[in-house]
């Protein structure tokens, strides 16, 4: 989390409470997207938040969004190309 605004004090609190403020903050945050993926509203973002906040903690989390930022770069250029190709006709 760095030193930002709140990134001193929340390093110099103890591991386990950290931990439980990570998890219910990211946790949450992924929950409010899925349900966010039906009804209208910030869906996709509201999870991948969740995800940089659950990764400040959490290895597995870290790892999932690699593969996101990964899959999405992908996703980027085939939507590129595939713009490309329809200016084109």
């Amino acid at each position: 989390m760095g030193d930002g605004l709140i990134g001193r004090g929340w390093r110099r609190l103890p591991h386990p409470i950290r931990w439980l403020g990570v998890a219910v903050v990211g946790g949450g945050l992924i929950g409010v997207g899925v349900v966010f993926l039906v009804l209208p509203g910030p869906g996709i973002p509201l999870i991948v938040l969740g995800l940089v906040v659950l990764a400040t903690e959490f290895a597995w989390a870290e790892a999932t969004l690699r593969q996101v930022k990964r899959r999405g770069a992908q996703a980027g250029g085939f939507a590129k190309r595939a713009a490309r190709t329809v200016r084109r006709r």
